[in-house]
């Protein structure tokens, strides 16, 4: 079960979300305050944070440069009643990995949280897995069964789409991604890959390469 740490400086709120969370059956802890945050991190494994920004003694600004500085990729979910473009971004400068506003909308608090927590499980495991189906970032596996496939580097682009199922990427954006910014490479070239993937994976139920008219493509899971 994920254990989610939510701060903020008004009691009200920090148990109105610490009941949104344990509804969905999250574990969670509460702190009134960055310092305080850090005390109970000292002492408890915590998965993500629910991070309020204007805090007396230690704001959420001043929580996440601490956290990025010591090299901890802890999933750290902003708050604010701050609307301002330039709020946003002063909050993802100093680390967060995503940010919503005040009054929150539940509904999608809980999506962003299951998000973060899913990328920040691929990104440890460094596996992906759908069904039967399990993609090894490592070895560059794509295994189901008793079968395996052994993926050349350029076409593990599979693992980044789906990383990120229903994101649309496009060409230039894969691109880059596999080959380099300084590629002189075509996007055609990922056209091709893709062409590939869909050959080697044809009949494969779990999921799907889908190509986005005028855009690129995505990856999308059946099951």
């Amino acid at each position: 079960m994920f254990h989610i740490l939510v701060v903020d400086d008004d009691k009200n709120t920090r148990k109105y979300l610490s009941a949104v969370l344990e509804a969905e059956n999250y574990t969670v802890s509460s702190a009134e305050n960055g310092e305080e945050a850090l005390e109970i991190m000292d002492r408890e494994y915590i998965d993500l944070v629910v991070l309020d920004v204007m805090m007396p003694k230690m704001d959420g600004y001043a929580f996440t440069r601490e956290i990025r500085e010591s090299n901890n990729n802890l999933p750290i979910l902003m708050v604010s009643a701050k609307q301002l473009p330039s709020d946003r971004h002063k909050g993802f400068l100093a680390g967060s990995d995503d940010y919503i506003t005040k009054p929150i909308d539940e509904t999608e608090m809980i999506l962003r949280i299951k998000a973060l927590l899913r990328r920040a499980q691929i990104a440890n495991e460094r596996k992906i897995v759908i069904g039967d189906v399990t993609i090894d970032y490592d070895s560059m596996c794509v295994t189901r069964g008793d079968e395996t496939q052994q993926l050349p580097q350029k076409e593990f682009q599979l693992y980044k789409l789906l990383s990120y199922p229903g994101k649309i990427f496009t060409r230039i954006q894969l691109m880059d991604e596999i080959w380099g910014a300084e590629s002189d490479t075509g996007w055609e070239t990922v056209t091709v890959h893709i062409g590939r993937l869909r050959k080697r994976f044809e009949g494969w139920d779990e999921f799907e390469l889908e190509s986005v008219r005028g855009l690129g493509y995505k990856a999308v899971k059946k099951v």
